[in-house]
């Protein structure tokens, strides 16, 4: 391809977004129309998204996945052959929360959990909306928990995310997998044949012109026929990228689709053979502010922490050091006081104020679920959208994510045949 700044030339298909829902979509085009011009346009100097592995020199450079780690569905997952046919290892150990998975303690409070979403599902989308909270039993002593583990899923607190969107939500049958060498290893290598500019933020989508869309970006201006926009909710809902003329319906969309936050903290952990392997406990069985921990994954001298909604953004904002003492606190109630001397900070994520992203994953708000499908939808036949937010089942899923950029290429390609 040639320099697309010299002015002379037309991208076929411009992707503002080097996440899974652009690298699919970039690839899927490249397979059904190898003579169409694709270009990546990704604001970080890293393609990805919120699937990142880092690599951990101190401990012979271990990868860990500070964004999304898990092969939800994997059967029916498609990174899951992908990764395969990339030559990646698929680790299909289950996952602690299915079937065969280890899980220290809390049975009773598994129950009430199991409880409270059957109570969603029997709930249904039949009738009004509302917020996950109003499931909850009052007095029920697991309440906490119950909490808790929604705002692992969502990102954030029940009172704000909406009943009908986790009824909707279906990552796929089968179990949770993971890639060995990182999910953002595998995004990034399945990336690699495409054109693609890294560390170039789009600002205006100017669709006014009726033969080609002006991107303009802080590297200059470029044209292109038809574009489609992969970017994170936040990105639309906060004018970070302006269309003109405006898009008031999916600023809306955007907005009440907004990113929950979800982070992890890895720590390395000494002398680990005394603890079990692949094995998740919570930190404490009645608080909301508590943290998930998975016990040496892989095998590793390492504890992978997760916490979600406020507390992740509050950790993050005290930093590493701050979100230690937090789990020092909560494992030694577990292993003793002098675990506390066994483990240090390795990596932690901070999706909260990752520049160009600015969470983790989306949640709907009561009444907001079908703002997904006004999301997704393409405009003019020459502006096309994908991410995980336009799924109306796989939302906050990388695989989600896949499947609406593949989406978003054959549509794109039926317009280009159409046109031609």
């Amino acid at each position: 391809m040639s320099n697309p700044w010299s002015g002379g030339q037309t991208i076929d298909v411009a992707i503002i977004g080097g996440g899974a829902a652009g690298v699919a979509a970039a690839r899927r085009l490249q397979s059904l129309r190898p003579d169409v011009s694709v270009l990546i346009l990704e604001a970080k100097d890293r393609v990805g998204g919120r699937a990142w592995t880092f690599r951990l020199s101190s401990l012979g450079d271990e990868p860990v996945d500070l964004g999304c780690g898990w092969l939800h569905g994997a059967r029916t997952n498609g990174w899951t052959e992908i990764a395969r046919q990339l030559g990646l290892t698929v680790e299909t150990t289950p996952a602690p929360w299915s079937e065969g998975g280890r899980t220290i303690g809390g049975a009773e409070a598994r129950s009430a959990i199991g409880a409270f979403f059957a109570r969603a599902e029997q709930r249904g989308d039949s009738g009004e909306d509302g917020s996950l909270d109003e499931l909850l039993e009052p007095g029920n002593r697991w309440n906490g928990c119950v909490e808790a583990i929604g705002t692992f899923l969502n990102g954030v607190e029940l009172a704000a995310a909406s009943i009908h969107d986790y009824v909707h939500y279906d990552p796929g049958p089968g179990p949770d997998w993971r890639v060995r060498e990182g999910y953002g290893t595998l995004i990034s290598a399945y990336a690699q044949p495409v054109p693609t500019m890294l560390s170039t933020v789009v600002q205006t989508i100017d669709h006014r012109g009726a033969e080609y869309i002006l991107l303009q970006t802080d590297r200059g201006t470029l044209r292109a026929r038809m574009v489609l926009v992969t970017v994170a909710t936040n990105v639309i809902a906060k004018d970070q990228i302006k269309f003109d003329p405006p898009l008031p319906r999916k600023r809306e969309a955007a907005s009440r689709l907004p990113l929950g936050l979800a982070n992890k903290l890895f720590l390395s952990v000494l002398s680990p053979d005394d603890l079990p392997i692949d094995t998740r406990l919570t930190g404490s069985l009645d608080q909301v502010r508590t943290g998930s921990y998975q016990i040496r994954p892989f095998g590793t001298a390492l504890i992978e922490a997760y916490y979600g909604g406020s507390l992740a953004r509050d950790l993050e904002a005290s930093g590493e050091q701050a979100a230690l003492a937090f789990a020092r606190e909560e494992l030694i109630r577990h292993f003793g006081s002098a675990f506390g001397r066994r483990i240090d900070a390795a990596a932690m994520s901070a999706w909260h104020g990752e520049p160009h992203i600015g969470g983790s994953y989306s949640y709907a708000e009561p009444g907001a679920s079908g703002e997904r499908v006004v999301l997704g939808e393409t405009v003019d036949d020459r502006l096309f959208f994908a991410g995980e937010a336009c799924s109306p089942t796989r939302f906050s899923t990388a695989h989600g994510a896949l499947e609406t950029g593949f989406g978003a290429a054959e549509a794109i390609a039926v317009v280009l045949k159409r046109t031609a």
